[in-house]
């Protein structure tokens, strides 16, 4: 064998191993790739059934409410009918409930002039993978159940805190149930199976057709009140008395 044939022998060899490197190098690196990507997969699964910190519960002074039937209270003969599209996640329902809805429970619902019924409207959390909108109202029927759903609704608003930021998460939403005594057997089954969202969705398209396209939306009588506002209490007062028979 020639010196030069000997340079040549040395070259290819030489390259062979610098090609099975590179080759060993790139299957190492897409190994690492599946494997990052397998483990980014299973926290992205894993992380939404961790359980998330409860923190701190607000106990509202929970008002008096007659003949209440789950999401309704009142006469259900009464002469007026109130319907009311909520999302537990808007602040503007936050402040109609708080502000207005116990004014036109004292002045009509307690004296049988009104049948008032709650009805979801859970859009909030449309883009979210969170659905707090849509997990609170499905723990609030729950709560029904056991004829708390008045005060569950008090409950949601009086712990709101910003739109699907974890104030609704189901570990809060089961320390609610927990606060208000529930049996609480009874309330995890009926939440873990998510019992009540076919009533949920379709009151939402009961709404739209009604005409519904944000919250809080108040009808007397099947006539929407001040839409694109907070009804006030004189503007429904004064549609109530005109729906009343003379």
């Amino acid at each position: 064998m020639t010196k030069e044939t000997s340079k040549q022998l040395s070259k290819r060899q030489e390259l062979r191993e610098k090609r099975r490197k590179q080759e060993q190098g790139q299957r190492i690196m897409m190994i690492s790739m599946i494997v990052v990507g397998a483990l980014l997969v299973a926290a992205m699964l894993i992380y939404p059934n961790l359980p998330k910190p409860v923190g701190e519960i607000t106990t509202p002074t929970f008002s008096e409410r007659p003949l209440v039937n789950k999401n309704s209270m009142g006469d259900p003969n009464a002469p007026v009918k109130i319907d009311v599209w909520e999302d537990f996640q808007c602040p503007a329902c936050a402040q109609y409930s708080q502000e207005v809805e116990t004014q036109v429970t004292e002045a009509y619902v307690k004296t049988g002039k009104v049948l008032y019924t709650f009805h979801f409207f859970p859009f909030l959390d449309d883009n979210s993978v969170a659905k707090e909108s849509d997990q609170s109202a499905s723990a609030s029927m729950c709560a029904a159940d056991q004829g708390k759903f008045w005060e569950y609704h008090d409950m949601l608003f009086a712990n709101w805190n910003g739109e699907n930021e974890g104030a609704f998460n189901d570990t809060r939403l089961v320390a609610f149930a927990e606060t208000l005594s529930l049996n609480m057997d009874e309330f995890n089954a009926c939440f873990k199976e998510a019992r009540y969202m076919d009533i949920i969705q379709q009151d939402q398209l009961d709404g739209q057709k009604a005409g519904v396209t944000g919250t809080p939306s108040v009808f007397v009588n099947g006539q929407q009140i001040m839409p694109g506002y907070i009804p006030s209490f004189e503007a429904i007062a004064e549609a109530v008395e005109a729906a009343l028979p003379k």
